[in-house]
């Protein structure tokens, strides 16, 4: 696992290329593997490979969810409220396992932040994606991960530049 994080980077730039269905099975399956609070299993995923649908995803916020477009799949992760009280959190885990299993077989992604953000002035990110996608407004939508196969290169942080001043021993 730490392997894993030493090299996971926010991919925004994908190949022109379809994930394979058993990459996305695994995919898949670790999203419902995800540990949820008192094992309620708030969480509800939209996966995605329709170009014209991702294309309108893209759209969703003003800036940081364009690259949507050229992805080869989002999934859309949402969280019923009234299920559990700690739905962001739930959805928050599903929302990086997503992303850790993908960096396990070779793919890149990228979280798009979609609570709590604005599609337009008028209209919010979460109230876009509900109207493209049917969902209900009780299924709130904490994130879209984009997942493809990485068109960068981009190296992990290397450790010395990694905050460990964050971190303090017994208080």
């Amino acid at each position: 696992m730490i392997d894993l994080l030493r090299k996971r980077r926010s991919i925004r730039v994908y190949e022109d290329r379809k994930i394979e269905p058993e990459k996305i099975e695994i995919l898949k399956e670790a999203l419902v593997r995800s540990p949820s609070s008192r094992g309620i299993n708030p969480w509800e995923f939209i996966l995605i490979d329709d170009k014209e649908l991702l294309k309108k995803l893209s759209k969703a916020k003003e800036h940081g969810s364009e690259f949507l477009e050229d992805a080869a799949l989002g999934i859309v992760v949402c969280g019923d409220e009234k299920r559990s009280d700690v739905w962001v959190e739930d959805c928050s885990i599903a929302s990086i396992l997503a992303q850790m299993s993908a960096q396990s077989i070779g793919l890149g992604s990228c979280w798009v932040q979609i609570r709590n953000r604005m599609h337009n002035k008028d209209m919010t990110s979460e109230a876009y994606v509900q109207g493209i996608l049917g969902i209900p407004k009780n299924m709130k939508v904490e994130s879209i991960i984009s997942l493809g196969y990485p068109a960068e290169n981009k190296r992990g942080v290397p450790k010395e530049k990694l905050p460990f001043t964050k971190i303090r021993m017994n208080g």
